[in-house]
């Protein structure tokens, strides 16, 4: 098939070298390039730079919905658009460009979990299972009918970061899968339905800032959905402490939550609205990332005292 690429972040390149591998890929289009670090350099976006490798034409778009830009997709005359998580979302006059129309691959098990954070929020939110769901576009928000699933099962300590590797290995292989369906006639359209289904918007630090009035339970999902970015965080000392992994233990206690009820060598155990988090690896602000019995070693702290203050 003649395939124009549209995505933008390293989640979308595995699944544009799996079309750059099966596919005769005629262009990318992806997010203009951005200022990055302390020079504010303008840096590519991954996706820009796979397409380089091979030397595919690129186009960044600040708005894909410009008359200009669709003309130009119009003279490309692509059977297919692939898009992953390109930023963007496409109007009418793209979607009825291709013959095959717009494939999307979206990282969760349609209906559930549309928007910007699939990815996290599943894991936010305990959930067991992810996967990811190849659709063909309509003008709503991953809304259109499903075509494949792929499910990934969610293990008990998996990460945003670990579970955003998984999924992305596992997109390439779903949208080869759909393409050959689509050209040989056999895919299966399922409309998604008006059941239910769970919003994941976009993740932003704020969220990261830890109630220990919730449950253990609740403040460790969110730890493991928050890793790597934008983590998830507390006070100690009047300091900012990030916290990347603990587990819920059991722990008899009246003490108000945030309260450290207990120092080990290797934990340190707080109160919570239910039962208690055993923290093993933080950062307070200015040190290095570290297991709570490295921490130990060189700072100071003592049962009794509260996080979050």
């Amino acid at each position: 098939m003649r395939v124009v690429f549209m995505g933008t972040p390293d989640f979308a390149v595995p699944t544009l070298q799996a079309m750059i591998d099966h596919h005769d890929v005629i262009a990318v289009v992806t997010q203009p390039d951005k200022p990055k670090g302390r020079g504010k350099a303008l840096a590519f976006p991954p996706v820009k730079e796979k397409a380089l490798e091979y030397q595919i034409p690129v186009y960044q778009p600040v708005r894909a919905r410009d008359p200009e830009f669709v003309d130009l997709l119009k003279k490309m005359n692509p059977d297919v658009i692939v898009v992953v998580a390109f930023g963007q979302i496409l109007p009418k006059s793209i979607l009825e460009i291709p013959k095959y129309g717009c494939i999307n691959g979206h990282a969760s098990l349609l209906p559930m979990y549309r928007g910007a954070g699939p990815i996290q929020w599943v894991v936010i939110n305990g959930e067991k299972e992810t996967g990811i769901t190849t659709m063909r576009m309509d003008e709503g928000l991953d809304t259109g009918d499903m075509i494949e699933t792929a499910v990934v099962p969610i293990d008990p300590k998996e990460t945003g970061g670990s579970l955003f590797d998984k999924l992305m290995k596992v997109g390439g292989q779903l949208m080869v899968s759909t393409l050959e369906k689509l050209e040989n006639g056999t895919a299966v359209f399922t409309p998604q339905g008006d059941g239910e289904t769970c919003y994941a918007p976009m993740l932003n630090k704020k969220m990261g800032n830890i109630d220990f009035s919730k449950s253990a339970k609740e403040i460790e999902c969110l730890i493991r959905g928050l890793n790597p970015w934008p983590s998830a965080y507390t006070k100690l000392h009047g300091k900012s402490l990030k916290i990347w992994d603990a587990d819920v233990v059991e722990y008899v206690s009246d003490a108000e939550p945030g309260t450290i009820l207990e120092i080990n060598k290797d934990t340190i155990i707080v109160q919570t609205g239910d039962m208690a988090l055993a923290l093993n690896e933080i950062q307070l602000a200015g040190k290095k990332r570290m297991n709570v019995s490295a921490f130990l070693l060189g700072y100071r702290i003592e049962a009794g005292e509260k996080l979050g203050e």
